[in-house]
C-alpha cells in the first residue's frame, strides 16, 4: 500500500471534504438506512456552506488521511470546549467523525487517524478521547474496542427522520 499521510483540512479544501464525507458516510450508511433518510442526511450535514463553518470553527480540527499522490481516503473530525457534541468539558476531546474509503478499509488508513487522534490529545494535555458510534455499526465498536475505548452511555442520532442510539465511548489518555 501507498503511504498515507495526514495534512490539516483548510477551508479551501471545503469541496474536497464534502465529496468524501458524502461517500464515506453513503458507503457505511446506505445499506441500513432508506434513500430518503439518507438523502436528507447528507443535504442537511454536508452542505457546503454547513462544512466551511465547521472548518473555521477554532475549537475543531480536520484532518486528511491521503495518499502519496495527494488523494484523500479518509477523514477526522476532532473537537474540543465548546464545539464538542455533548459534554464539553475542559479536559476531553471528542472524535465527532473518523471516516475512510471503503476501498481502503482494512489498511490502517482508519488506524492512522486514530493515532493521529491520540497525538493531538496528548499534545492538548486532555484526559480522554470520547467518541458516538451507532449500536449497530459492530465493525467501528469492534475497531474501537481493540483501541481500548469502553462504553459509558449512549444517546440518540438522527439520521434523515430515523432516531437511531449511538454507544458513547471514553478512552482515558
Amino acid at each position: 500500500m501507498n503511504t498515507i499521510s495526514i495534512i490539516p483540512i483548510t477551508s479551501s479544501d471545503v469541496l474536497a471534504l464534502q465529496n468524501i464525507s458524502k461517500q464515506t458516510f453513503s458507503e457505511a450508511f446506505s445499506d441500513t438506512n432508506t434513500p430518503e433518510d439518507m438523502e436528507l442526511f447528507l443535504a442537511k450535514h454536508f452542505e457546503s456552506q454547513k462544512l466551511l463553518r465547521e472548518l473555521e470553527e477554532k475549537d475543531s480540527l480536520f484532518y486528511f488521511a491521503q495518499t502519496a499522490e495527494g488523494e484523500p481516503v479518509g477523514y477526522l473530525k476532532l473537537n474540543i470546549g465548546q464545539a464538542q457534541t455533548e459534554f464539553q468539558v475542559a479536559e476531553a476531546l471528542e472524535i465527532e467523525r473518523i471516516y475512510v474509503l471503503a476501498a481502503f478499509h482494512g489498511k490502517k488508513v482508519g488506524q492512522i487517524l486514530m493515532e493521529k487522534s491520540l497525538q493531538v490529545a496528548k499534545e492538548m494535555g486532555k484526559t480522554y478521547i470520547w467518541l458516538g458510534v451507532w449500536e449497530k455499526n459492530e465493525k467501528a465498536l469492534a475497531f474501537y474496542r481493540k483501541n481500548g475505548f469502553e462504553a459509558f452511555s449512549t444517546h440518540i442520532f438522527v439520521v434523515g427522520d430515523d432516531a437511531q442510539t449511538d454507544i458513547l465511548m471514553k478512552l482515558y489518555l
